[in-house]
């Protein structure tokens, strides 16, 4: 994926402010070997390409000033309310130096599994993507975890999947829970009948209320 870029020389907030205005997002480079450069983007251009997950997590192929090189977005600031960009963060990355990053979980097979189709459970997603290393070249866009298999309160754990091959976890939590198989609840008998108890005593103090009214 690819991303249009030119250099800013003017910084500050009375700068950034006129970029917006003029339908620009002020944004830096920074990593690797070179220096942080300031960078303004199109506004319209950026919006649609974050609108896309794999935008997310891909090598993208910025061109800067006519000329190409790889980086990787590391973080974006919305506005509080309107659907308006404020400035986005990239990181130069290089074919031999290992990354890290945040990667999507992709889960299959969810509507599928026993847990949802014989005992009509419910399907939490606890953990919904994942820090991972890896070289640039080995990347993936997303993690695929099947959930075929799915029992009726199980749960699926990292060390129950298997990572893309060159990627590796490199998260602070041991072995973190990514899906559980949760009951629906269910009210029960007793609940129902308190909930019927409760609407008559409403309706017979609803009722002496407008006795003592009419009195």
């Amino acid at each position: 994926m690819k991303v249009n870029a030119t250099t800013r020389s003017s910084k500050g907030s009375s700068a950034s402010r006129r970029l917006r205005r003029a339908g620009r997002v002020p944004a830096i480079l920074y990593g690797g070997k070179g220096e942080a450069v300031s960078l303004e983007l199109d506004h319209n251009e950026i919006f649609h390409s974050l609108r896309k997950d794999e935008f997310h997590a891909s090598i993208l192929d910025m061109m800067l000033d006519g000329k190409k090189q790889s980086v990787l977005l590391r973080s974006v600031q919305w506005h509080p309310y309107k659907q308006q960009v404020l400035h986005v963060d990239f990181q130069r990355v290089s074919a031999s130096d290992p990354i890290t990053t945040r990667v999507p979980f992709n889960f299959l097979n969810a509507d599928e599994c026993p847990a949802v189709k014989l005992d009509q459970q419910i399907v939490s997603y606890v953990t919904t993507d994942l820090q991972i290393t890896c070289l640039p070249a080995d990347l993936p866009t997303s993690i695929d975890v099947d959930l075929i298999g799915l029992e009726a309160g199980g749960n699926v754990y990292l060390s129950e999947i298997s990572l893309p091959e060159g990627v590796e976890y490199s998260g602070t939590e041991e072995d973190p829970l990514l899906v559980a198989a949760l009951a629906r609840r269910i009210a029960s008998e007793s609940e129902d009948e308190e909930d019927e108890t409760e609407g008559e005593e409403s309706e017979d103090t609803d009722s002496e209320s407008d006795e003592e009214s009419e009195e």
